[in-house]
Parts: structure tokens; C-alpha cells; sequence
């Protein structure tokens, strides 16, 4: 048996797990927990030794949002780039310049994602520098959350359902059904954790590529479903009628997500895979902003010692692009 150092409320997390979230539960646990093995190992004994609470954690944004109905929550995880009366490149680009630009209403309809990345790496740095195990461990899961959500397409765009263009559905099956049936096969190996010399820089750059890819996505699902008899596009329930998943989408045929995701090119894989190297990278960022603190001070020698053994185990696995199974409640 591991022994991992976590707080309490972790069940409460686990008990949630198999609600509707962006990137799918899947997705964002993925994620985090690969970051995790892609940091220095300076930081990476530390966050192993906690790698069970960042890892279940992942999910707690959606909790808030979905659960606790927490009005504050949702324009944390989006942003409707087309509904700004700017472009992409002439939107604010700190936080402090978009609350001087737009009133809250505006703030709070359209989405600030790519401004809030920007404050909680502030309060990540601050928590670093303070030697708070505690809200290190809530403030890098929550990061890595939106961080994830800034790499879903459809998260940046007013269409984010296909509600615009008569493809309704298409966000759950392209960030949950997709990953969640063809994942096994993803490489979560990726380049050590680098130090982002202007976060607000790297932050808009990531919303900008992940934007571009928002047309392309739609596209290629249209011609997909013009190839693809109706009946053969959805499975059914005993009644005949679309079956529906834990999200309340459609349920595609494993022959009609196999032609998405074979036309996607990889999409999804480089999205996920690039969402693991931007959460390793904020997090190193901020913990080097903060002085390089030593983190492995923060816990008892023994559970380290303790942990050596899975923590090379696990590491090695990790290497050679997988992950130790990861139990997810609920899968789609």
C-alpha cells in the first residue's frame, strides 16, 4: 500500500467523480497526474508524495461549478473569445487590465479563463514562497484544471456545444467519449517542466492556438456525419430512441468515434499531451517565482522513504508514455 500524505475532504472528491466535467473526469485526472513525473525532480518527490489529492483534485473546479452552484465558478473555465468586441490580439492581456476594461456582467457572460490562469499562478507563487503544503496542493490541482480547460477548442469559442452550426453533443463527445475510449493508446510523456519567462505571454498563446483549432474540429465532424447513415451515427437505448450519457450528450457508435478520431489526426492526444506541459511548466514556473523553496522539508522523511519504492515504479511507467491505472467512478 502507497502512503501518501492527503487531506481529508479527498473522499468527498472521489464520491463526485462521476459528474459531467470538462475534459471529462478522465481527461483532467490524466493530466494532473502526469505532470506530476514531468516536473524536476527537485518538485516531483514532493507532489508524488501527493499525487493521490492532486490527481483526484483535478476535479474539484467542476465540483463548484456543477455541485455546489457556485455563480463565481463557470467564466473561470471559458472564454467566448468571439463575444469580446476585440480580436484575440487586442484583448487585455493581464487580468487587472481586463477588470479595468469591462465591467463584471461582461466579465462573468463572456468567460475570463486565460485572465483567471493568470491570478491563481499569482496566489500559486505566494503559497510557494509561504511554505503552505495545504494550499500548494489545492492551488496546483485548480491551476492544472484550467489549464486543461484552456486546451479544449471549444472552451474558447460561443459555439462550445455545436449549438450554432446544428452539431449539438459535439463537446462531450469530443472531450470525454473520445479520450475516454481511445486514451489507452495516448503517450503521457512529455519534455521536463521549463521556466515560462512571461506567463501572460505563454498564457495568450496557448488560448490562441487552442482557438484556431475550434473551426477545424467542426469541420471535420461535418464530414464525418455527411459519410455516415443516420442510424449509424448514434447508439440507442431499450426504446429506440439516442442513448445518453452521464453528460446528457448523444452516445456515438464505436464506428462513427473511430472515424472522428482517426480524422482528427491526433487532435485530441496533442491537445492532452500539450495541457500535461503547460500544468508541469506553470507549476515549476511559479514554484522557481517563488525562490525555489525546498519542498521536500514540507514532509516527513519517513513518508518519503516510504514512497521511494512507487515513486520509481510509477516514474519508469510514466517514461515510457503510460500511467499506473488510474480507478475513474462513473467512466462514459
Amino acid at each position: 500500500m502507497k502512503t501518501f500524505k492527503t487531506i481529508a475532504i479527498i473522499a468527498l472528491i472521489i464520491s463526485f467523480t462521476s459528474l459531467a466535467f470538462a475534459w471529462g473526469v478522465w481527461g483532467h485526472k490524466h493530466i494532473n497526474k502526469s505532470a506530476v513525473f514531468a516536473l524536476p525532480e527537485s518538485m516531483r518527490v514532493f507532489f508524488y508524495n501527493h499525487i493521490d489529492f492532486v490527481t483526484q483534485e483535478s476535479a474539484i473546479p467542476d465540483i463548484r461549478k456543477y455541485t455546489i452552484n457556485d455563480k463565481a465558478e463557470g467564466p473561470r473555465h471559458y472564454i467566448d473569445i468571439e463575444a469580446y468586441p476585440q480580436s484575440i490580439d487586442n484583448l487585455p492581456q493581464s487580468s487587472k487590465e481586463a477588470s479595468a476594461k469591462y465591467p463584471d456582467s461582461i466579465l462573468r457572460r463572456n468567460g475570463f479563463l486565460p485572465w483567471y490562469i493568470q491570478d491563481m499562478m499569482d496566489k500559486l507563487t505566494l503559497s510557494f514562497k509561504e511554505r503552505k503544503t495545504t494550499e500548494i496542493l489545492f492551488l496546483a490541482a485548480d491551476l492544472g484544471h484550467y489549464l486543461g480547460d484552456a486546451h479544449m477548442p471549444l472552451h474558447t469559442s460561443l459555439n462550445h456545444d455545436g449549438q450554432l452550426t446544428n452539431q449539438r453533443g459535439i463537446h462531450s463527445f469530443w472531450e470525454s467519449q473520445l479520450p475516454e475510449q481511445y486514451g489507452h493508446s495516448y503517450n503521457f510523456c512529455v519534455p521536463e517542466a521549463k521556466y515560462i519567462t512571461d506567463v501572460k505571454k505563454e498564457t495568450w498563446r496557448i488560448l490562441k492556438h487552442t482557438h484556431l483549432l475550434v473551426d477545424t474540429l467542426l469541420a471535420i465532424e461535418r464530414n464525418v456525419k455527411a459519410t455516415f447513415p443516420e442510424d449509424k451515427i448514434y447508439l440507442k437505448d431499450a426504446k429506440g430512441g439516442i442513448l445518453k450519457n452521464k453528460y446528457g450528450s448523444p452516445v456515438h457508435t464505436p464506428e462513427y468515434s473511430k472515424a472522428f478520431h482517426d480524422a482528427l489526426k491526433g487532435m485530441v492526444e496533442k491537445q492532452i499531451r500539450s495541457s500535461i506541459t503547460a500544468t508541469a511548466d506553470f507549476w515549476y514556473t511559479a514554484w522557481v517565482n517563488a525562490g525555489k523553496p525546498d519542498l521536500t522539508s514540507l514532509d516527513d522523511a519517513e513518508l518519503t522513504k516510504q514512497n521511494q519504492k512507487y515513486y520509481i515504479e510509477d516514474y519508469n511507467v510514466w517514461k515510457n508514455g503510460k500511467l499506473t491505472k488510474l480507478k475513474i467512478e462513473g467512466e462514459f
